[in-house]
């Protein structure tokens, strides 16, 4: 049977602490052997993020205690920079993530422009993303009149990182406290960035922005594309990336601006689930025609209203197709839907349900089902 594969275990190895002690010990700064031997001493049962924290006060074990001094020796044990002429897919090597915490740990209280400056420097190896919010918690003004200086940095690793380390909702991040009013102003001069990276990342904070004020998400993108400093091509994809969320959601605004009209009349028939009394794991088929009374490009979704443990539904939401409809011509559709039992991520429950096709962000129909 193939060993299950470790996350923790393939980021966090001999091999990789090897690879940040022996940057010291080139450096002149300590030797890597004891530095080692202590991190694998206690690495085993912990957990990723527990082993990035344990090996920065490791680092703190073997660096001067003076925090200039020790700054001035993790600069001098870099690695050179990832390629600043590449955009994207470079993600550098996570064995760097404790340096963030190290700076985090003895840096932010009394050297929080050196601690800036150094976050500057390691993200060029490795993102920052995470460190970077601590230091927005406790010096937010200081750190945001930085960031906005690196919206134009030379190295787009550290562009991103004032799109990414201030996304209102970063995966893992700890909360901060900004507002879109803060972080949009970055974002206007990073969505004309040349590099998918940075634009993947300014799609992405938007996106979380949409969650609680999608309103304003649609009129910045209005306003980037009136500006016109972006290519037609890279904004047109940012907008879809963007609004993928609302999309799913079928938030009218978020339709109009990337051209799906939501009062677009559409007639539907034929419309089946069959069988309509199944059992979790099996399969259904979902079979609808629809047809329009205008020429109009379409988004079609089905959702699911699926029963939860305390009897009530939640509707999820599955893309079925996107296609240019031509008026007055049937368009035959059909999908299979497996439910899925014992999911990882989603438990199935038996009950009532019901399916519903969605158009261009509007409910035009619904069927009733049973899962047993």
């Amino acid at each position: 049977m193939a060993e299950k594969f470790s996350l923790k275990d393939h980021l966090f190895n001999a091999e990789t602490v090897g690879l940040l002690g022996n940057h010291f010990e080139k450096a002149g700064v300590f030797k890597a052997a004891p530095f080692i031997q202590e991190v694998l001493g206690q690495m085993a049962p912990l957990e990723l993020k527990e082993r990035i924290a344990m090996i920065a006060d490791v680092l703190a074990n073997h660096l001067p205690d003076d925090f200039p001094a020790a700054a001035q020796a993790i600069r001098a044990a870099l690695p050179p920079p990832l390629d600043p002429t590449l955009r994207d897919d470079d993600f550098g090597h996570f064995i760097y993530a404790p340096l963030g915490v190290y700076l985090e740990n003895h840096g932010l209280e009394d050297h929080c422009d050196l601690g800036l400056d150094m976050l500057e420097q390691i993200t060029q190896r490795f993102s920052m993303e995470y460190s970077i919010r601590t230091f927005l918690n406790r010096w937010q003004d200081v750190t945001l009149e930085r960031m906005q200086d690196w919206t134009r940095h030379d190295h787009y690793h550290v562009r991103r990182l004032v799109s990414e380390g201030a996304r209102p909702k970063l995966p893992w991040g700890k909360a901060i406290g900004l507002t879109p009013a803060q972080t949009l102003p970055l974002l206007d001069t990073l969505h004309s960035d040349p590099a998918r990276f940075v634009t993947r990342s300014v799609a992405n904070h938007l996106n979380d922005i949409s969650k609680s004020d999608p309103d304003v998400v649609v009129k910045r993108l209005e306003d980037w594309q009136t500006a016109g400093q972006q290519k037609v091509k890279e904004l047109d994809w940012m907008r879809r990336h963007t609004l993928r969320g609302l999309i799913k959601a079928g938030h009218a605004g978020a339709m109009t601006h990337l051209g799906y009209r939501p009062d677009v009349t559409v007639n539907l028939s034929q419309f089946s689930i069959t069988p309509d009394v199944l059992a979790r794991g099996g399969a259904a088929d979902i079979a609808l025609t629809l047809t329009t009374q205008q020429d109009a490009p379409l988004i079609i979704d089905y959702v699911i209203d699926f029963m939860k443990a305390n009897g009530k539904t939640a509707p999820k939401v599955f893309k079925l197709k996107v296609l240019d409809a031509k008026a007055g011509i049937a368009i035959p559709l059909k999908k299979k839907h497996v439910f899925k039992d014992n999911a990882t991520t989603f438990t199935l429950h038996p009950g009532a349900h019901h399916l519903h096709i969605q158009v261009n962000g509007r409910i035009v129909g619904g069927l009733p089902f049973t899962l047993t």
